[in-house]
């Protein structure tokens, strides 16, 4: 059920995802653990420590549009792989 849910969204478990922590600073890496229930991204930072955060505040890399591999929020690619969905 967590894959499908996390296939849903466009993210793979395990996948590098960067997010700030507290909001500032510098980005820091992790890798994607599951979707909650309430919406929000499980990740594992680099130390192994759990945290979720909302979608608009963690960023995957997604080809851009000449084909470069860009950061996008998790939000922007929830949406673009609905849509795709439907064609």
């Amino acid at each position: 059920m967590a894959e499908r849910t996390l296939l849903a969204v466009g993210l793979r478990r395990d996948e590098p995802i960067r997010f700030r922590r507290n909001g500032t600073g510098r980005w820091v890496i992790g890798k994607v653990a599951r979707v909650e229930p309430d919406g929000s991204i499980t990740l594992h930072d680099p130390d192994g420590a759990a945290r979720s955060l909302r979608p608009e505040l963690v960023m995957v890399r997604r080809p851009g549009s000449r084909g470069r591999l860009v950061w996008k929020t998790v939000s922007e690619v929830a949406v673009t792989w609905e849509q795709l969905e439907l064609f």
